[in-house]
């Protein structure tokens, strides 16, 4: 501190005067760029006041023309005012009738497209109904004429002789061959060896096949879901499978080959079934 106040002692008074100075310069150049600042502040709020100031003008022409564009309509007299509400009246009709034409030109257009709509639909239905009709007639037609052509199955007997074994399907008969009661699904025909087996009914050969039990064995197919089978046979050169027979025609002859049955005398193994089930042949037969 002594040191300090000694060096300012010494200072010379051109130096003081220098710092001085220099302090001096600083203050002015601050007051300066105060000044500054403060009259650009000001000429801004100036020019911000003199725009406002020109709006409020534009503002006041724009009423006074308003006023005047009111006091225009003001002016006008009756007479001009009753001319132009007729205007707007009879333009106003005009659109009314206009409108009212149109609408009515629409509901006439929209009536008539109903209208044939409507006819073409009910003569769409007339002739759906008429095709109908004819297409009901001709199948009907076409089930008479089938049911006319589909006659009733007559069986007759495939050899003539008597049934020494009955159809026993949901009962026993004691077997001499298997010596044992068992049940029979068909008849046996007493018949000589080679005599020939007819056709009972017409049909279709479906099989010629020799059963490991009822021996040399033909399968006859017929309408209504019937077959026929004819077992024990000698021979069937007769027939061939696929072949169509007639009601009487010669399919084989009688032999002596089925095995559950051979301790029995000459006869044909015969049976008829319907649907895939046995039924007793004596209640077709005539």
């Amino acid at each position: 501190m002594g040191r300090n106040n000694r060096r300012m002692k010494e200072m010379s008074t051109s130096d003081k005067i220098i710092l001085y100075s220099t302090i001096g310069v600083i203050i002015l150049a601050v007051i300066i760029t105060g000044l500054f600042l403060y009259s650009k502040k000001l000429n801004d709020e100036v020019r911000n006041s003199t725009m406002s100031l020109e709006d409020m003008a534009n503002l006041t022409n724009n009423t006074s023309q308003e006023s005047e564009s009111a006091s225009t309509e003001i002016g006008k007299s009756v007479e001009e005012a009753e001319n132009e509400m007729n205007s707007k009246n009879n333009a106003n009709s005009t659109n009314s009738i206009n409108s009212t034409n149109t609408s009515n030109s629409i509901n006439s257009n929209t009536t008539n497209t109903n209208n044939n709509i409507n006819n073409t639909s009910n003569s769409s239905a007339n002739n759906v109904n008429a095709t109908n009709s004819n297409n009901r007639t001709v199948a009907t037609a076409s089930e008479n004429q089938e049911s006319e052509t589909k006659k009733e199955l007559s069986f007759e007997r495939p050899v003539e002789g008597e049934i020494v074994r009955e159809f026993a399907k949901d009962s026993l008969i004691y077997s001499e061959t298997l010596q044992e009661w068992t049940t029979h699904t068909g008849v046996d025909i007493k018949a000589d060896k080679t005599t020939v087996v007819k056709a009972a009914e017409a049909g279709t050969i479906k099989s010629i096949k020799n059963d490991p039990r009822y021996g040399l064995t033909i399968v006859i197919e017929h309408d209504d879901q019937y077959q026929t089978i004819y077992s024990n046979l000698l021979t069937s050169e007769f027939v061939v499978e696929g072949e169509k027979v007639e009601k009487g025609q010669a399919i084989g002859t009688v032999g002596n080959t089925a095995v559950f049955e051979i301790a029995d005398e000459p006869h044909l193994h015969f049976e008829i079934w319907k649907d895939s089930l046995p039924v007793d042949p004596t209640t077709l037969m005539k």
